[in-house]
């Protein structure tokens, strides 16, 4: 590598649903085994479960990532992890947060609990033979904002300023249509488990939802055979992803917070 050269990060984005019954008390653990690991980034844990991205050296994030899923940081063990790795220019990531949130995600609508009941799961490979059905719905749940910067072709974009506001674009645009097959998707997976388990709450037949995301997507995904146009954006410096995970960080979003959402 040449002296002049970025240092490079591997990177972890990871989400879970699972009961966490000390969610509070799990913050200190979790801190002080990433401080150790020299990992930087935001997670978020709940009692419904943990979201996070973090970066730093290789080995580090593969022993994050294995403890977690063998719960020997914190409890539960999170088995099912939503895990997608990607690298970075280290200076992306100059932080280390690991905060207590009442969800890891704001919803803020008691119907919709993941723990209980989600949409049908669809694998990348099998997205673009949904969304190319005429008789489906391809729906987009993440904020206009990041709608603008990338997005499936067809996608309807609900105009949301906050994924909150999904609820109400729900009951006022789409009360008519639940037996009508819908396919929704956001940037790592997180949000759709919310927005799916809302609408099936509220009486919506077929509700399907890309696994991991349009980051999943973009990772398995050749661009010669991909339906996404456009970027990515991702809530930390890197700012956008493209195919393969590659940052563009030249596509700013004017007044957007760098946290992770």
């Amino acid at each position: 590598m040449p002296d002049n050269a970025p240092e490079m990060h591997k990177v972890a984005a990871f989400y879970q649903f699972l009961p966490i019954s000390d969610p509070a008390g799990q913050v200190d653990l979790l801190r002080a085994f990433c401080t150790r690991l020299d990992l930087r980034g935001t997670v978020l844990i709940a009692p419904e479960g943990i979201n996070g991205t973090l970066a730093g050296p290789a080995a580090g994030i593969d022993k994050l990532a294995t403890a977690l899923q063998d719960g020997s940081i914190i409890q539960p063990a999170f088995e099912a992890l939503e895990l997608k790795f990607s690298t970075a220019d280290a200076a992306y990531f100059d932080r280390l947060k690991i905060k207590f949130k009442r969800e890891i995600i704001t919803f803020g609508q008691p119907a919709s609990d993941p723990l209980k009941q989600v949409g049908t799961y669809v694998a990348a490979a099998d997205w673009n033979a949904l969304i190319s059905d005429p008789e489906v719905i391809v729906l987009d749940t993440r904020n206009d904002f990041e709608v603008s910067m990338g997005a499936f072709q067809g996608a309807i974009n609900p105009g949301l300023t906050s994924f909150s506001a999904f609820a109400d674009f729900v009951e006022q645009r789409l009360s008519n249509r639940q037996n009508t097959k819908i396919a929704m998707y956001c940037t790592g997976g997180i949000r759709c488990e919310k927005a799916s388990s809302f609408m099936l709450a509220k009486g919506f037949a077929e509700i399907y939802h890309l696994r991991g995301g349009i980051l999943k997507y973009l990772e398995e995904i050749a661009e010669a055979e991909s339906l996404w146009q456009g970027e990515c954006f991702v809530f930390d410096r890197r700012i956008a992803l493209g195919h393969g995970l590659v940052a563009h960080p030249e596509a700013i979003v004017p007044g957007v917070p760098l946290t992770n959402g």
